[in-house]
């Protein structure tokens, strides 16, 4: 199994990361199905296969969130995975982490090297840096 996610989308994550230190952070992130792209894919990532694409920011929505109890910080449908940072390790998933189906964990220095992606047990699986931007979206 490959967890593919935008290189736009890793760096804005480790600059959240590195903002935050010496405290954590946990953003939960959408994805974005691999043939609704503009950029020809093909042969670099499975079209059948979703890219992390998009993050959510937590302090959304927090005053509707206390008044009606809904939540604006996670799309209606859930998230897809979560990112997680780990100031001081370990780069793996421990008790403490909020579970997703995939759990990206990064640790100092915030860099590619430092950041691996895990499933909900926490075994590590592949973590695929795409270099292509996501669909642009809009409201109708």
């Amino acid at each position: 199994m490959a967890v593919y996610i935008t290189r736009g989308l890793l760096s804005v994550l480790l600059e959240q990361a590195e903002a935050a230190d010496p405290g954590d952070v946990t953003l939960s992130l959408g994805s974005t199905p691999a043939n609704e792209f503009d950029a020809d894919l093909a042969g670099i990532v499975d079209l059948d296969a979703r890219i992390i694409t998009d993050m959510y920011l937590p302090d959304a929505g927090r005053s509707i969130n206390s008044v009606f109890g809904m939540d604006l910080g996670r799309p209606a449908g859930g998230a897809d995975a979560k990112f997680v940072s780990h100031p001081s390790g370990p780069l793996g998933v421990t008790k403490r982490d909020d579970l997703a189906g995939v759990i990206i964990v990064s640790i100092p220095p915030w860099d590619d090297e430092s950041t691996a992606a895990f499933d909900r047990a926490g075994r590590g699986v592949e973590l695929r840096v795409v270099d292509a931007e996501p669909p642009i979206e809009t409201i109708e």
